[in-house]
């Protein structure tokens, strides 16, 4: 009983299909024997009765939504590859799409979308990585850069070539798969499968005659990429200049390898075995070079904890996120703050190292036998835009920090370093803790305040970043390590270190005193003070001197 309305349905599905498939065999059937068309007007449930055959338009439109369908989950099924380009491991993949063009992600950077074709078709590259061991090759032998297009072009050729293929096999696979679902005969489907690989290759035809490949002089850049215009400069002149710019490129890796050299052979200082060494490192922005510098300075002068006083990133954004990922191998506890190009969503992030120490509001940690307390920046301003509170909100959150700096003095717990962003905040601090550290300017700047406080506000260990290219001159590499003697905790020495920047190989050091130490020559150094070596050559043959702090 509960089978009749099923069966009865199915046979109303059966029947249209019947129609739509054979409609002119049915009709001549019908014409040589009225009886069976008699028969036929009398079926029960006959949604059809006394109704004509569909029109032709109706079955082609029915066969396009069959052959595009099959087509598209084909494509997504199996119509992609992944292929190597110069250096970068890509995936490569051909969707369905209403404008065409090609569009390349760049993850987590973003995108660059090019207007290359006209075709319902769009390129799709996903840039995954760089292959450790060719781009190693590139910076080992930098004459292969003369090259690097040819290459470049072969494999994007290969590519376009084996991707062509997998999709003509996926689509035509999918439309006839779905065809002999809908249809349920082999001839219908094969139809289905002709008429996709007909549409590809139409498709493919458009794409040929309306390449355009001058569309990589106008793209389109979208996430973080999207400030790369202002970043790179004008792509057509980097485009019609390539020898020029291929050959600077080159002598950039190789200057760049020689300042990794450089650094990993920074003379090596003997501290006595009661100094406390920290490193005071700011303004990276996002320049993955620094976590190298930073690594070889730990090694050579065995830094017991590094201080960096903000501006790690550059919009503070989650897609930067994974640049952090390299502080946890830096080999010594890592004290943080932030910066006006730092979020909260990178303090979050930052917060779950099991190696970092975040200060913000104040708040005082131990680490490396010293007792540091901090704040982050008051203001977030990824965008260079002018901050709605100013000088007055910075000097505002350094009130609130020297507060907490007087509670930690009255508690019995004295902080010995205060680490701020901006130096307006810094300042405020004045009286209340022996050193407080800073960064924001790019200058390196040492200063003893009217209340007894030493400010040393320290330059981009970064070079600046990537914003940096924007200047006229490269901008410098700094960092600086303190020594401090561990019972009393006061600045002993510090050694300032400055690296040339971009694309430069010069390595300078230079040990620094404090002028309290050298006020009293006639009484001998002091018991707690560190023995000073003779100057000792940076890297690049010139001596750094020992020279009184300003």
């Amino acid at each position: 009983m509960v089978r009749v309305p099923f069966r009865a349905a199915a046979d109303r599905v059966r029947h249209r299909l019947s129609q739509l498939v054979r409609p002119k065999s049915a009709a001549k059937s019908a014409a040589r024997t009225p009886s069976a068309a008699k028969s036929a007007a009398r079926t029960p449930g006959d949604p059809a009765m006394g109704s004509a055959a569909p029109k032709p338009y109706v079955r082609a439109l029915s066969m396009l939504a069959v052959v595009v369908i099959g087509a598209w989950l084909g494509l997504l099924a199996v119509g992609s590859i992944r292929t190597p380009v110069g250096p970068m491991d890509t995936n490569m993949t051909l969707r369905p799409s209403l404008t065409g063009g090609s569009k390349i992600n760049v993850s987590p950077l973003g995108a660059l979308e090019l207007d290359s074709h006209i075709a319902p078709l769009r390129l799709d590259v996903d840039v995954d990585r760089l292959d450790p061991a060719r781009s190693q090759a590139l910076v080992d032998q930098p004459e292969r850069f003369s090259g690097l297009q040819d290459e470049v072009t072969r494999d994007v050729a290969a590519g376009t070539r084996e991707l062509a293929v997998r999709s003509c096999v996926a689509v035509i696979s999918g439309a006839t798969a779905l065809g002999l679902v809908v249809y349920r005969r082999p001839r219908r489907a094969l139809a289905a499968g002709g008429l996709a690989l007909t549409l590809l290759a139409a498709s493919g035809v458009s794409a040929y005659a309306t390449w355009n490949p001058k569309s990589v002089l106008e793209p389109k850049f979208s996430g973080l990429l999207s400030s790369a215009p202002s970043l790179v400069g004008d792509a057509r002149s980097i485009v019609t200049e390539f020898d020029i710019y291929q050959q600077e490129l080159a002598r950039l890796v190789t200057n760049v390898t020689r300042l990794y050299d450089a650094t990993s052979t920074l003379p090596v200082y003997q501290p006595d075995p009661g100094t406390i060494r920290a490193l005071h490192v700011s303004d990276i922005h996002l320049n993955p070079a620094a976590w190298h510098i930073i690594a070889s300075l730990v090694e050579q002068y065995e830094i017991d904890v590094i201080i960096d006083s903000g501006d790690t990133m550059d919009h503070g954004s989650a897609a930067e996120n994974g640049f952090l990922d390299p502080i946890r191998n830096l080999g010594a506890p890592y004290v943080w703050v932030r910066g006006n190009h730092d979020s909260m969503v990178t303090q979050k992030y930052l917060e779950k190292f099991g190696n970092v120490r975040v200060l913000d509001d104040g708040r005082a940690v131990d680490v490396a036998g010293l007792r540091i307390a901090g704040t982050g920046d008051a203001q977030f301003t990824p965008d260079r835009s002018k901050p709605v509170g100013g000088k007055a909100a910075a000097e505002l959150e350094g009130m609130r920090l020297a507060s907490a700096l007087r509670d930690q003095e009255q508690a019995g717990t004295p902080v010995d370093i205060a680490v701020a962003h901006d130096p307006d905040t810094a300042r405020q601090t004045d009286g209340t803790v022996p050193l407080v550290l800073a960064g924001h300017f790019h200058n390196r700047t040492n200063e003893l305040m009217k209340g007894g406080t030493r400010l040393k506000i320290e330059g981009s260990t970064g070079g600046g970043g990537l914003r940096a290219v924007q200047n006229e001159k490269p901008e410098k590499v700094r960092a600086s390590v303190l020594y401090l003697d561990r019972p009393t905790r006061r600045l002993q020495a510090w050694d300032e270190i400055t690296l040339g920047g971009l694309g430069l190989t010069t390595a300078e050091v230079s040990r620094h005193l404090p002028e309290e130490n050298l006020k009293k020559p006639e009484e001998g150094p002091e018991k707690d003070a560190p023995t000073s070596p003779a100057p000792t050559p940076s890297p690049t043959g010139s001596p750094g001197r020992p020279t009184p702090s300003p």
